[in-house]
């Protein structure tokens, strides 16, 4: 007696057919295993380790000390609450219910909304190129951290004289910009490749790949170092820098409120972008961790968790900068008294030196506010600088240069140097690692939940991955290459990723309904979700993004793009507009990045006009089994109800399961 055999499901919950010579009877379904976390404590930590990386460490104090302080935090606060926090919510809900990689969450919520993922991956790789770049830039001062004196903390000499270029700049400025880029004056000028940084970016690639090589296995143990590790040096470095002389003003002028600054529309830009890039949002990373969850994780709390610790991250991480900075500052300013105090005496005759109203016997002991005192009552007459402690506060430092400048020159000041500046480079190894590890989960985990042919070979797939990746890399260890990390840092990411939560949002809240999939969150949780995530997706969070994308184009459009270069002869940093080919290059990279979500569109309209099977078995495509015992998807119960040999096929799958993981199931046609 034959038995027919039972349809495959119509939608894109879709299993894939057996191969021949597989063990099982040809044109037999078979549900592919897939990994999950081993303990919320894994997913927890990645997913922190993710979103808390590099930026926290150097753009938000920037931030902060060039946009109001306290008032600037305030601002960011409330973002995050409106704005960021229920997107973040979205996406790991999409993931986890979904349980699919970008690619695959698109896909199912409508096919032609499939370009999304794609977009978000090609991000992702652009995000990962030059991310890597930083950490190789990471590994070098940490290789140099272990000389003492520090490399960066006198200038060298040639001969008996002082190399000009570091006699016009400073130690620090001079070891960054000479001896590890050896940057070249603009970005017109190649200047061949730094075979120093070219090794330093082999070495990251290689630990990235070692962390990837079986997925989130290898991953999820990584993580118990490279996530807690730096809050272990970063409450290190508050406890030392806040025993130093001069860290109470550092702290004071960030938490001081300068509210003028909520008038300007470029601020809120600067805020939205960073609880955007803070929280990962729109790279993909955030959906495919989430996607290894069991299906009863109450991913609504971890939204609220993982942002919380992220933002505490970044407000632990400023008052570190503004400590330590402020220590910096103070030195500065009271050795810049001493000498002209010095200088002002030389020019005195020992007659005169009694009507300096100055304690002129002792002037290793002038302290700042008698200096301040001094140069109100009789310091400007003798022309000498201000030496003002607020304005070296504000000399603030951009990006990188924050970590490899400003924060290096200070470290120089530390009694055991060389031990701290190991420390430091040693935790933004480690914060760059975890947050590659969440790009390339951005990229591959979507691709082989596609692509059945990359799925079977997954440690070739990160292979290959990783040394693609370094071959392109090399482009960012040329002389120029900083230039082009800035133009990537800039311009590849940003924009692309903002279109992409808007189509995001859009998909869910309007082409999937709010309404159904708030209903989907309360069966897939067991608890119902505050209504007011409706009215956030569908109205608050849209016209935010646009408000963002708006006001992003209208500031590349107003004023031409400008990049930081290094003139040598000055000893200086200075801004050069970016020519027009670099201008051809960035637009390059923004529409590459966007162009995959009206193609996917475009691929869609076309193949139902000519008739063709749009679905997802004819590209290799079949959503992979969670490791939760529960494997039924959303949206599938019904189909199970009308399908008993379907339903028979779940109980065996929970029969089968085994410390919830499946390896295989077999669906048998009785």
């Amino acid at each position: 007696m034959t038995s027919e055999k039972p349809p495959l499901p119509a939608d894109d919950n879709q299993l894939e057919e057996a191969d021949l010579g597989s063990g099982t009877e040809p044109g037999v379904p078979v549900e592919i295993a897939r990994d999950g976390w081993d303990s919320k404590v894994e997913y927890f930590l990645a997913q922190v380790g993710f979103s808390v990386g590099l930026g926290n460490v150097w753009r938000f104090p920037y931030l902060c000390h060039q946009n109001g302080g306290g008032a600037f935090i305030l601002l960011y606060v409330v973002l995050m609450v409106v704005v960021g926090v229920p997107l973040f919510f979205l996406e790991l809900a999409a993931g986890q219910s979904i349980r699919q990689g970008s690619i695959g969450v698109w896909r199912h919520i409508s096919p032609k909304l499939v370009g999304i993922g794609y977009s978000s991956c090609v991000v992702c790789s652009f995000v990962a190129l030059y991310y890597n770049v930083i950490i190789g830039w990471s590994i070098f001062y940490l290789g140099s951290s272990f000389r003492n004196p520090l490399p960066w903390q006198e200038c060298p000499k040639e001969g008996n004289v002082t190399v000009k270029e570091c006699e016009a700049s400073s130690p620090t400025s001079y070891f960054w910009y000479r001896k590890a880029l050896d940057i070249t004056d603009s970005i017109d000028e190649t200047g061949g490749f730094n075979l120093i940084l070219t090794g330093c970016l082999l070495a990251a690639w290689v630990l990235v790949c070692l962390g990837m090589y079986k997925g989130i296995k290898s991953t999820g143990k990584v993580m118990y170092f490279s996530s807690v590790f730096p809050y272990v040096v970063l409450l290190c470095f508050l406890i030392r820098g806040l025993t130093l002389d001069g860290a109470s003003e550092g702290v004071k002028f960030m938490f001081y409120p300068r509210l003028e600054i909520w008038g300007d529309v470029q601020v809120w830009r600067q805020a939205a972008t960073q609880v955007f890039f803070a929280l990962g949002l729109g790279f993909g990373s955030v959906i495919a961790y989430s996607s290894y969850n069991p299906k009863n994780n109450n991913c609504h709390r971890d939204a609220f968790t993982v942002s919380s610790v992220n933002f505490m991250t970044s407000v632990l991480a400023t008052l570190v900068v503004f400590a330590v900075l402020g220590f910096r500052a103070k030195t500065i300013a009271t050795d810049c008294a001493q000498r002209n105090i010095r200088a002002v005496i030389k020019s005195m005759s020992a007659s005169s030196l009694s009507d300096l109203h100055i304690n002129a016997s002792a002037v290793e002991n002038i302290t700042l506010p008698q200096y301040e005192i001094w140069y109100r009552d009789q310091g400007q007459q003798f022309n000498v600088s201000s030496c003002s402690l607020k304005d070296e506060m504000k000399k603030g430092v951009e990006g990188t240069g924050l970590a490899f400048i400003a924060f290096t020159e200070a470290m120089t000041l530390f009694p055991g140097s060389p031990f701290w500046s190991a420390l430091f480079f040693l935790m933004l190894l480690n914060l760059g690692l975890s947050t590659m590890f969440g790009n390339m989960a951005g990229i591959m985990t979507p691709l082989t939940d596609t692509f059945k042919t990359l799925r079977k070979r997954k440690l070739l797939f990160t292979v290959c991955s990783c040394t693609l990746g370094f071959l392109i890399g090399l482009i960012f260890t040329q002389r120029s290459g900083n230039y082009f990390v800035m133009m990537f840092d800039d311009y590849s990411a940003t924009l692309p990723l903002i279109i992409v939560v808007i189509f995001q949002t859009i998909s869910v809240a309007w082409v999937y309904g709010a309404d159904r999939f708030l209903e989907d969150l309360k069966q897939m949780l067991g608890r119902p979700i505050p209504v007011v995530y409706k009215y956030l997706w569908k109205y608050v969070c849209p016209v935010a993004m646009l408000g963002l994308l708006g006001a992003s184009l209208l500031k590349m459009v107003l004023k031409r793009p400008t990049y930081t270069a290094w003139n040598k002869e000055k000893g200086s940093e200075e801004h050069l507009p970016y020519p027009d080919w670099a201008l051809a290059v960035l637009s390059i990279l923004i529409i590459v990045a966007s162009l995959p979500v009206p193609l996917g569109y475009l691929h869609f309209i076309l193949s139902k006009r000519l008739g063709q099977s749009t679905s997802d078995a004819e590209t290799g495509y079949m959503p992979c089994a969670t490791t939760d015992t529960d494997l039924t998807p959303l949206g599938t119960s019904a189909l199970l109800v009308g399908n008993p040999n379907l339903r028979l096929a779940e109980e065996n799958t929970r029969f089968l399961s085994q410390n919830g993981h499946v390896e295989s199931m077999e669906l048998s046609a009785l």
